[in-house]
């Protein structure tokens, strides 16, 4: 096996209205890269109406790792759709500069990853075959159940009767699940799709991957959505919520995971330990 500090890893993620969180982040990110040979931050900029912009070129003059695309255009009313767009282009530039990295980070720039890093628990995974996709457990619970995909539960609770019922049972269904799993032995939880806020990525089986904040049911196993529906006791529902249209949008993490999974053969995985506390 390689040592990881023989490694090399590119941080990326998108950026808007993120200013009360992002100096917190960027100093954790420091900290994940200490981890690793080299790494590089690479984030893209969307229109914010904070200072997200101004705390992005103090901290790129601090640390020449960091680079960053300003987005001056508008993109999709979609949230998940410029999401998406945003990762993506994060992607193309590992692809077209830092192919040759073999991890990636993709994460969220807020409240979640602001906390307590402790990269020793990172560190522990890097040198296991056991994953091509890794996040991690968070506290007080696992809070990323739209981008959860993990049988039976295959699908967005979004995109069934009831969703907050919904997402109350998936919630203590992978909660169990991650309980039961022996931290000492460095056990992990298969699924199809895993975010959580943080993950890292073998990079040569995902740079052909791509986000999409669409509804993708070409992605999905007929029979699999069938399972999520006869386990949620309802057919499939495309509804307009208040913070996300379920008629257009999934979570983007989705597809992307699914496309490793079937098209590659991807071991996507959840460790029950906390990453950031």
């Amino acid at each position: 096996m390689t040592e990881p500090q023989k490694n090399k890893c590119c941080i990326c993620g998108p950026v808007k209205n993120c200013g009360l969180y992002l100096e917190k982040v960027l100093e954790n990110i420091e900290q994940i890269g200490s981890l690793f040979a080299d790494y590089r931050i690479i984030l893209f900029y969307d229109n914010s109406t904070d200072n997200s912009l101004q705390i992005l070129k103090e901290a790129q003059k601090k640390n020449p790792r960091l680079s960053f695309f300003v987005n001056k255009k508008p993109l999709s009313k979609f949230r998940t759709h410029n999401i998406a767009f945003a990762r993506n282009f994060c992607l193309k530039q590992i692809k077209e500069k830092y192919a040759d990295f073999p991890y990636f980070i993709m994460m969220d720039f807020d409240n979640v990853n602001c906390k307590t890093v402790r990269p020793e628990i990172l560190e522990k995974y890097l040198n296991l075959d056991t994953w091509d996709a890794l996040s991690f457990q968070t506290t007080p619970s696992y809070y990323d159940i739209w981008g959860l995909s993990i049988y039976p539960y295959c699908f967005s609770y979004n995109h069934f009767k009831n969703n907050v019922k919904q997402y109350d049972i998936i919630q203590k269904f992978v909660e169990t699940k991650l309980k039961k799993l022996n931290k000492d032995n460095l056990e992990l939880l298969p699924c199809f799709s895993a975010f959580n806020g943080f993950s890292i990525y073998r990079t040569s089986l995902f740079l052909d991957c791509s986000y999409d904040g669409k509804i993708r049911m070409d992605l999905i196993p007929k029979k699999a959505i069938l399972t999520h529906s006869f386990v949620a006791r309802s057919p499939l529902v495309y509804k307009k919520y208040e913070t996300v249209d379920g008629r257009y949008e999934d979570c983007e993490h989705r597809a992307f995971h699914m496309q490793s999974v079937f098209q590659k053969g991807a071991k996507i995985r959840i460790s029950p330990e906390i990453l950031f506390f």
